[in-house]
Formats: structure tokens, sequence, C-alpha cells
């Protein structure tokens, strides 16, 4: 009890300094919110069930801190490291009921460090971002219906709900939910393992449900964001060399990304061998929240000869650590212990630095953007004809983003060009390509 007591606490302690690091670190060096964080907080000032490019979650919550917080930019990113910390919060979780061994639980989640999803990127709070403790509380209820006997109601509401929020905040993450769908159909109708339960469908039908107020908004706005994100892969240009092309880059990509992970698993075993059994139950889990999604990703790319943009797969990884400690659990030297953490707190330091170093020493990214500057001359025009508030902002989402986060009055933000709310406004006044005025 004192030992998992004490492993608990160190988790904890991980968990903060990670917040206050990550949380600090931009809030020093950065002299203006990210572009992703802008734009979210540009839509969040005029509230929709969706938007040009994407679902409406990340706008939502990004508002929510606007109207606790207002415009301080430390905010932003810890709402950004709060989610990240949810993320892994379950994933610590999950990985004690399936190790069943509270120090490999800690090695699972301290591996993600080494991935650069979960710090170097974290800052920037967007729907990749945002996705993340959905796709962690999704697969931990799922495992929870997965691995009981008794199936519970309260479990199959949450996951319905968690699905939708997730899927509300980037619509990849069908890939996961797929992923999950295909093991259950695998293990009830072609393996007959586990019994059809009724309550599966209370799952779909609050999943269901949550959606259709975003669907609705789908139909009557074309389909824009649907649109966006097809354009987003390239696949309208897309030629016969790209359905090889591109899914060999998506791949290397991916062993790129995980070298660190590699490195710092290394660290615990002296060989990296491993034995997949398909009957073991919690394996094939795993391989079905970590590997189908990837794999259809790849089988996605191959296919439509899109390209797959890598921070696309932010949320993917998050339960690589799980599955490789469950491989390897037996050949884990916890004699090594030292030599890991070594590497790990080389790794968990040497991010932020490399961060900090980026942002201080490169002075023509958009974080150097004078965003609160260029707010305080414009509201002196603005001053110089009008004595009310600046009611909205038009203009592409980056400029008018910043106006709308930086002015006092907080003006809703009425898209990339909006000639009708223009032509009723007898007050407004344009500035490089931006307008602003009251209705």
């Amino acid at each position: 009890m004192n030992e998992y007591r004490n492993i608990n606490n160190i988790f904890y302690i991980f968990a903060l300094s990670h917040l206050v690091i990550w949380t600090l670190v931009p809030s020093i060096t950065n002299n203006n919110l990210p572009l992703d964080t802008i734009e979210a907080l540009a839509w969040g000032s005029n509230l929709e069930w969706g938007f040009n490019k994407h679902p409406p979650m990340s706008a939502f919550f990004s508002e929510v801190f606007y109207k606790v917080f207002g415009a301080q930019d430390w905010a932003y990113y810890l709402l950004s490291q709060i989610f990240v910390l949810i993320a892994f919060y379950f994933v610590f979780k999950l990985s004690y009921e399936i190790l069943e061994n509270i120090k490999l639980s800690l090695i699972s989640v301290l591996l993600l460090e080494s991935i650069y999803f979960y710090n170097f990127t974290t800052p920037e709070f967007n729907v990749n971002i945002c996705q993340l403790p959905f796709w962690s509380l999704v697969v931990y209820y799922s495992w929870k219906i997965f691995n009981s006997k008794e199936i519970k109601f309260i479990d199959c509401c949450l996951v319905g709900l968690f699905a939708a929020i997730g899927l509300l905040s980037k619509y990849l993450f069908i890939y996961l939910l797929i992923s999950i769908d295909l093991l259950f159909i695998y293990l009830i109708f072609i393996k007959k393992t586990k019994k059809f339960d009724f309550q599966y469908l209370i799952t779909l039908e609050v999943f269901i449900v949550l959606l259709v107020p975003h669907i609705i908004w789908l139909y009557k706005n074309e389909f824009v964001t649907v649109t966006y994100a097809l354009k987003r892969t390239g696949l309208e240009g897309s030629n016969f060399e790209d359905h090889l092309l591109n899914p060999l880059i998506f791949l290397i990509k991916q062993i790129g990304i995980l070298i660190p992970f590699f490195f710092l698993v290394n660290m615990l075993v002296k060989k990296l061998k491993f034995k997949i059994n398909f009957k073991d139950k919690k394996l094939l889990f795993l391989l079905s929240v970590n590997i189908l999604p990837i794999i259809l990703m790849l089988i996605t790319s191959l296919i439509t000869g899109s390209e797959i943009r890598t921070m696309w797969m932010t949320p993917f990884y998050l339960f690589f650590g799980i599955l490789f400690v469950y491989l390897l659990k037996s050949q884990i030297e916890l004699k090594k212990i030292k030599l890991f953490l070594y590497a790990f707190l080389f790794l968990f330091f040497f991010s932020p630095i490399l961060y900090s170093f980026i942002s201080i020493s490169k002075n023509d990214k958009r974080t150097d953007y004078p965003g609160k500057d260029i707010a305080n001359k414009v509201q002196i025009l603005w001053n110089q004809d009008f004595d009310k508030e600046i009611e909205f902002v038009t203009g592409e989402e980056w400029k008018a983003g910043n106006l709308s986060y930086h002015l006092k009055s907080r003006p809703k933000w009425e898209g990339s060009t909006n000639n009708s709310i223009l032509n009723n406004s007898s007050q407004f006044i344009c500035v490089e390509e931006v307008c602003l005025g009251r209705y």
C-alpha cells in the first residue's frame, strides 16, 4: 500500500511539473499566442455548432477560458496542459488495470514524454490537443465495457458522450471509434467469444443525439468543414505516385517520431523481443487502440493517395507506453530504472529548453506577431471617429482573430468576408484587410 501511494505521488509530481513547465515556458518566451489558438478564440467569440475549418469544441473550450481569464496568454497555455494531463491521468489509470503493477504503470506514462506531441507541440491549444482527454476517456471506458462481465449503463453513456465530444473536436477521432467497433464486431460476430448486449446501442444513441446539432449545421453550411478537411489532404490533386509515396512518407515520419520513445524503452530491457498472442484479451485490446488506428490511416493514404500531416497523429500514440510495457514486462529490469530515469529527465528538460531557445532566437514566428500593439493602434483609430465600442470584426482568422482577442470590447469575429454585416453598419473602419464596426 505504501509503494502504491508513493508511486501515485510521483505521478502527481510529474504531472504538476509538466503543467508548470509547459505553462511558464511559452508564457515567458512567446509574445503572442500561436495561430491555432488565435483561430479557436476567433471562432469562440461567435460560437456556432461548427466553423469553416473544424467542428466547434476547441472554440468552445477556448471561449470558456476567455470568459474566466480574459486576454491572458498564460491561461491558454494552461488550458492546453490541462487537456494533456487529463489524458495522462486516464492513461495511468488504464495502465494499472492492465499491467497490475504500479511501477510499470508509471513507466508507461513517463514514456510519453519522449513523444514530442505531448511536450514540444502542446503550448498551441488546437483541435489536436482538444482530442487528447476524450481519446483517453473513450479508450478507458471502452476497456471497462470490454473487460466487464456485466456491462454498466453509465459506462455506455460515457463512451457515447466522450466519443461525440471527441468527434466534435476533430473528425479524425473517427479512426479510434472505428478501431474499437471493429474489435467488438470481431469478438461478437466472428470469434463469438463475447455476447452482444443491447446496452451497446446506448453508446450509439448518446453519440448520435449529441451530434445532431452539428449535423444540422453541416447541412445548412454545405458541409464546409468536410470540404476543408478533404482539401487539406491534397486529395483533389493526387496522382498515381501519391498512392505509394504519401504512405511511405507517412511511415517514415512515424518511425522518426518514435525514435526517442524506443530509446527510452531500450533503457529498460536488454533486447526488444516479444511474442504476440492474439488470444490474449488485454493485448488484443491494446493493439486495437494503438496499432489499428494507424493502420487505418495508412490504408486511407494508400487508397486515396492523400497526404497525412504529422500533427494529425497527435492522439494516436497516447497508449503506446502501455502497449510496449505490456509486451516487454517480462524483460523489463527494474534494476535499470536509474538509467531510464536519467534518460527520461534529459528528455523532460531538453524539450522545454529547446522550445525556449527557438522561441527567443527566432523573431519571424507567429508567436512574435505584435497583436496587442496593433490592437492598441486600431483602438486609437476607432476612437478618433466613434465613441462607442467595437462590436464585430471581419477578415481572415489570424489578423481579425488577434484583434478580437486583444481589444477590450471583445468584438465578435464575423467571418473572413462578411459584406452583409458591413452593409448594415454605418460605423466601421477597415485596416489592412480587416474591418471593424458596430451592428
